[in-house]
């Protein structure tokens, strides 16, 4: 069990597709899913991917605790996961944008269009395959992480760089909040309670 470096954006190796996993069982495939969980935990951050860690393999792990999700959504915490060569199926055409952070793009946040409804497959450690259906910040939240499977970080998917903002200059997050606050990660939440501009742009 180790916790890894971080790869950060303009390191090559977040721009290259993963190679798939041929053995999903394989003994060093555990213990690449271990590490991996050891350098979240250390970190408190929710999903992380192989190629993040320096590793190009196609290869997640993840965890939803009860703190991260937002109020409403009607999503439950979910329990660590692996998965190995894992495949997102949209289940609608539209994409709804949310606020989303990375490991590999510290200390900034921007705003994503993500699809709301997915399907996604994959293997896990023995080898089984499993298929479920995801929604709300959980969909999004896979789809961010099986993005750095093809080479993808987030403000590649942004449409609007004007939501592109460092953490402790959270702006527009906070003007958002100001208008609508349903559906917003606690996370980002925090971010902005912390702000000490935010009373002088928004009372």
């Amino acid at each position: 069990m180790a916790v890894l470096r971080i790869a950060k954006m303009g390191n090559p190796i977040l721009l290259q597709k993963a190679a798939p996993v041929e053995d999903p069982t394989a003994p060093e495939i555990r213990r690449l899913a271990a590490d991996m969980q050891d350098t979240i935990e250390d970190i408190g951050a929710s999903g992380l991917a192989a190629p993040q860690v320096f590793v190009s393999k196609r290869v997640v792990v993840y965890r939803i605790i009860a703190a991260r999700i937002p109020p409403g959504s009607g999503l439950e915490p979910r329990p660590w996961t692996v998965m190995v060569n894992p495949v997102i199926t949209p289940k609608t055409e539209v994409q709804t944008p949310v606020w989303e952070r990375c490991l590999s793009v510290p200390g900034l946040h921007g705003k994503v269009p993500r699809f709301m409804n997915i399907g996604i497959r994959y293997a896990d450690l023995e080898g089984r395959t499993h298929a479920h259906d995801a929604t709300s910040s959980w969909a999004a939240l896979l789809q961010h992480e099986c993005d750095h499977l093809d080479g993808i970080v987030y403000p590649m998917r942004m449409t609007d760089l004007s939501l592109l903002a460092y953490n402790d200059e959270p702006g527009p997050l906070a003007k958002e909040l100001e208008q609508d606050p349903k559906g917003i990660d606690p996370l980002f939440v925090d971010l902005v309670q912390r702000w000490p501009g935010r009373s002088r742009w928004f009372r």
